[in-house]
């Protein structure tokens, strides 16, 4: 029986972001920071090297604002600028990405998160198994029998199963689950009074923020103590819900250009690769390199 082709989708911005928190504030030969480069471009050839892919693509912010900020501008407050020597960065760790022979992919006022879950789209009706590379919960609502999350730090692997024992619902309704209680890190206002506790229930008793009657009816049985107070603090947080419904959810109907064949791992460009690492001062990485294509 032929075997169901492997893609491995790398979070980038995941990937650069943990190795510029990782690392320190290291300089190429020529003065420029390239602690983050290094880190990163480190952990793409351990993963190369590791799980020999056949089939492997990058995806990353076009930015680190996107349409979501025109949405809410409190969207990702404080998180909205690069630290001054990480800017000049994305750029190098983006020319290490197509070196090491990896295609990458950005859309234009989108995250790296929309790009994935379009790919997984794309790449779901072939059909593959998917391994996202990322830590990123978001994510988690893509987790299928098809698709899971692969930590690029412990190669801990995350499925449906795995997913729902870490929130309480399945994958399926983890965006529900969010727009309700919210999200600090992301600055996702969710509805006031709704936390992880009754957000689980009423998903699991009515299957979704859609299936949630908007009146008395049909709230009977629910595992709430006080299910009026839930009702009341639904009916007043209508819009904030709404909103942060559209801020979590993933769009996945981005114009993507990826054919399977495309994504095929091939090696890295030992003719671009080499200069890159002389000029960013850490050659001996090239040793490392476990595929050439030239």
């Amino acid at each position: 029986m032929r075997r169901e082709p492997i893609v491995y989708i790398l979070d980038v911005y995941y990937l650069i972001f943990r190795a510029y928190y990782a690392l320190p504030a290291l300089r190429a030969p020529d003065g420029a920071p390239v602690g983050a480069v290094r880190g990163y471009a480190q952990t793409l050839v351990r993963l190369l090297r590791d799980l020999a892919p056949e089939y492997i693509v990058g995806a990353a912010d076009f930015a680190l604002t996107s349409f979501r900020n025109d949405l809410y501008p409190d969207y990702k407050l404080g998180r909205t600028e690069a630290p001054p020597d990480l800017e000049p960065q994305f750029g190098l760790c983006e020319e290490v990405t197509r070196a090491l022979g990896i295609r990458f992919f950005s859309v234009e006022k989108f995250e790296a998160d929309d790009v994935i879950a379009a790919l997984v789209r794309r790449l779901e009706a072939i059909p593959t198994t998917i391994w996202i590379v990322t830590r990123d919960k978001d994510l988690g609502a893509l987790a299928s029998e098809r698709v899971g999350l692969l930590d690029p730090a412990g190669r801990q692997r995350q499925g449906p199963a795995e997913i729902e024992a870490r929130f309480g619902v399945p994958p399926a309704l983890l965006q529900d689950y969010l727009a309700l209680v919210g999200d600090p890190t992301d600055r996702i206002p969710g509805v006031r009074g709704i936390g992880p506790f009754t957000a689980r229930a009423l998903l699991r008793h009515f299957g979704g923020v859609d299936g949630i009657p908007p009146d008395e009816h049909g709230w009977e049985g629910i595992d709430l103590p006080q299910p009026e107070r839930v009702r009341r603090y639904l009916e007043e947080g209508r819009e904030t819900l709404e909103l942060s419904r559209e801020l979590v959810r993933l769009r996945d109907d981005l114009p993507i250009d990826a054919e399977l064949a495309d994504l095929r791992y091939r090696g890295a460009s030992r003719s671009k690769l080499a200069p890159l690492l002389e000029r960013l001062g850490f050659t001996r990485l090239l040793r490392q390199v476990p595929v050439w294509s030239d």
